[in-house]
């Protein structure tokens, strides 16, 4: 039999501030009446989360958006934190009618992940799912690279267990190059120093069930702040993903979208409904 990926549609909302979000969406929204998956991308951009995505989509309505100011995207001045990415998509899945959302983020995208979950007082989100996620401040000797002072050779080299998958930089144009320094440079205004000292003692408030999924061979993000990160949250569930660095939905998404399914069953829908 075959199996029709759903089309990908690429559109830009205007959410009630004013600040315009473009996105990327999977599937049928009005099919899934009001359920769907939001994926967040972290500093590698919508791309690196666009195959996990298109997969996803085979089970659910999923959109894929765009953080202001990465991939040549406008960035207003006023939007310079991660907690303003994470407003700033709870008033976009409201604005696209979701009442039952489960949030998936990688790396950066796992922080504002969690600033969702902390600020989701209209109950529109039903889990959160960290993909080798950052936010919390690393407890020493533990430190967090930056690929900004590594060069993306060194990037590549402790991003990704598989060598080839490894970004040559060689292959890119100076266009290309451009846009990836200039990703690095919106990443920055976002995260500051990479962290925030006060997000772990926050974590206590996220209500919803949790998924914190980390590659074991990560040298982006070690795999002990991935389990301190997990045991942050009243009702997490912590798995290492083996043979995968920064990216295990795309080292192994097999094992990932397995973990999901498992968690899915076991904790947001227990009794199959």
């Amino acid at each position: 039999m075959t199996v029709t990926t759903p089309a990908r549609t690429t559109r830009t909302v205007e959410l009630r501030n004013g600040l315009r979000i473009t996105l990327d969406e999977y599937g049928d929204a009005a099919a899934a009446a009001g359920t769907g998956a939001l994926v967040l991308h972290g500093g590698a951009g919508p791309r690196s989360v666009a195959g996990f995505a298109t997969a996803m989509s085979e089970h659910a309505y999923v959109v894929v958006p765009t953080h202001p100011g990465f991939d040549g995207t406008h960035r207003p001045e006023s939007t310079d934190s991660v907690a303003d990415l994470a407003v700033a998509y709870l008033d976009l899945i409201e604005e696209l009618g979701l009442t039952a959302v489960m949030v998936v983020g990688n790396s950066i995208g796992g922080w504002v992940t969690a600033e969702m979950g902390l600020r989701d007082n209209r109950g529109r989100i039903s889990a959160l799912v960290l993909l080798a996620a950052t936010g919390i401040t690393p407890e020493p000797p533990l430190e967090i690279a930056d690929p900004a002072k590594l060069g993306p050779i060194r990037t590549g080299e402790l991003a990704f267990h598989k060598p080839e998958l490894r970004l040559d930089p060689s292959t890119l144009s100076e266009q290309q190059k451009a846009g990836t320094a200039a990703n690095q440079r919106t990443q920055a205004v976002y995260t500051g120093a990479g962290h925030d000292p006060k997000l772990r003692g926050r974590l206590h408030r996220v209500t919803v069930p949790v998924l914190v999924l980390a590659g074991e061979q990560d040298g982006i993000v070690p795999l002990e702040y991935e389990r301190t990160l997990a045991a942050s949250f009243p009702r997490a569930t912590f798995r290492p993903v083996p043979q995968a660095g920064h990216f295990p939905h795309i080292e192994q998404p097999g094992t990932v979208f397995g973990a999901i399914g498992d968690f899915v069953d076991a904790e947001v829908k227990p009794d199959g409904e």
